[in-house]
């Protein structure tokens, strides 16, 4: 597949990182020729110094051969502008970013299809969005609903007071009716994604990732030795457009604090959000952050601009004893230390917009795709196709990749937990979780 990515900044980066490797040709535009060089240092990719609003810069690289035209620079108007180009001057698909939630409107967004832009997405509108599933889940990492909700993964972090602790995979059986409810598709253990076996071993310390029917969820989440905690209390310390989210949907339902250091910014907040505590103070300050409360509160979210500033103030957070602790950390290199001094749950746009767009890329009808967090693998669900490899023969006798397993089936209205035996039909929904080498391999099995 032709790819051409416009904008080489966090986001354009990580995308040609993660594309690259998939057999397919990228091609990067940006006016600024440093942010060029650091992508082909990490990617190999083509580069093309220019303003991806300019006609001229567009047939440079191609524009009418490209099968996805992917616009992420910072800049709104730049995005839109060169998506409806690059659609226009031939381009099969077209992606653009966008910072504005009022464009998603149904009605707005008619609009922009009928300009050519196939597809919108707006970064920290999802990541807002995940903040406010995982306030309703807090023994869990991450917590992702496939298929309307009727298949959950849930990630979890392994408690000393874990009831599975020093279990095997092989120790959990089956309920009366010799059915499975739920299965541990993976662990994360000292940066190692292991898929996992009958005789592997729970131990402390282990982010596991399990595929839940709805009914066993709340079974699931005690697994982490944690008691789920009611969210009456927060504080949010960012004014970013992620914190303005989460305030402006919870403010009507639970007390919420939010601090931001600029004073312009936070008068502004106050006439926005009428029901949120809005305090100018530098979160940094430890002493102001104590006077404010932060001990009292029952959830802790840190969303400034700054990954260090969010993982500092997290610290002080999970110290003073809050149940759950999120930051936005937009630096991957720090994801593992945020988790390793305790941050409940990690949030990165670079990801939730790689989740957006990965599944554009595939030649296989996937309907939804999660980069996670916690280790080096996605979980996709797949609708499979007639005749397809994996409707020939039930899994155990599948071949399936060693570095993906397929977690769960949705069938109508009938949800299986898949297991060996388990035989898949054509226009299944199916979830699976794979390391990045595989992925495309996954996808030629339901297709």
């Amino acid at each position: 597949m032709k790819i051409i990515i416009a904008g080489a900044g966090e986001v354009g980066s990580h995308l040609a990182k993660m594309l690259s490797g998939g057999r397919h040709d990228i091609t990067v535009i940006d006016s600024d020729i440093k942010l060029l060089d650091n992508v082909t240092g990490m990617a190999d990719v083509l580069a093309i110094e220019g303003d991806s609003t300019t006609i001229a810069v567009l047939k440079k690289a191609s524009v009418r051969k490209a099968d996805l035209f992917l616009a992420v620079s910072q800049v709104e108007n730049q995005n839109i502008i060169s998506a409806v180009l690059a659609k226009q001057l031939g381009a099969k698909k077209v992606i653009a970013r966008i910072d504005n939630n009022e464009y998603l409107e149904p009605n707005n967004k008619e609009m922009f299809i009928s300009l050519g832009i196939d597809y919108l997405f707006y970064p920290e509108r999802v990541a807002a969005r995940e903040v406010i599933t995982l306030l309703g889940h807090t023994s869990t990492t991450e917590f992702v609903d496939f298929s309307g909700g009727r298949l959950s993964l849930a990630v979890i972090k392994l408690e000393p007071t874990s009831p599975i602790i020093g279990m095997t995979l092989s120790d959990f059986k089956p309920g009366s009716d010799g059915v499975f409810t739920y299965r541990t598709i993976a662990i994360s253990r000292d940066g190692e994604t292991i898929i996992p076996h009958g005789d592997d071993r729970f131990q402390v310390g282990d982010t596991i990732y399990v595929i839940t029917t709805q009914e066993s969820i709340d079974h699931v989440l005690k697994f982490s030795g944690k008691a789920e905690v009611e969210i009456n209390n927060m504080m949010i310390l960012g004014g970013s457009r992620i914190g303005v989210r989460i305030a402006s949907e919870l403010q009507n339902e639970i007390n919420i604090k939010l601090v931001d250091y600029n004073p312009d910014k936070a008068y502004h907040l106050a006439e926005v959000l009428d029901k949120t505590l809005i305090i100018n103070e530098d979160g940094r300050n430890t002493e102001a952050m104590l006077e404010e409360g932060l001990n009292n509160m029952d959830a802790f979210v840190a969303v400034t601009g700054r990954s260090e500033t969010n993982i500092l103030t997290a610290m002080l957070a999970k110290r003073l004893g809050v149940k759950k602790v999120i930051a936005e950390v937009e630096n991957l290199n720090y994801i593992t230390l945020a988790e390793s001094i305790g941050v409940d749950t990690v949030v990165n746009k670079k990801l939730i917009t790689a989740s957006n767009i990965f599944r554009f890329t595939m030649n296989t009808d996937v309907q939804a795709i999660k980069c996670l967090t916690g280790c080096d693998a996605e979980v996709m669900e797949f609708i499979v196709k007639p005749n397809s490899a994996a409707t020939k023969c039930p899994l155990r006798e599948l071949g399936f990749p060693m570095d993906a397993t397929i977690g769960g089936v949705v069938r109508g209205d009938n949800v299986m937990i898949a297991v060996g035996s388990t035989e898949i039909q054509a226009y299944d929904r199916v979830v699976v979780f794979a390391k990045p080498e595989v992925v495309s391999k996954v996808g030629d099995y339901f297709n």
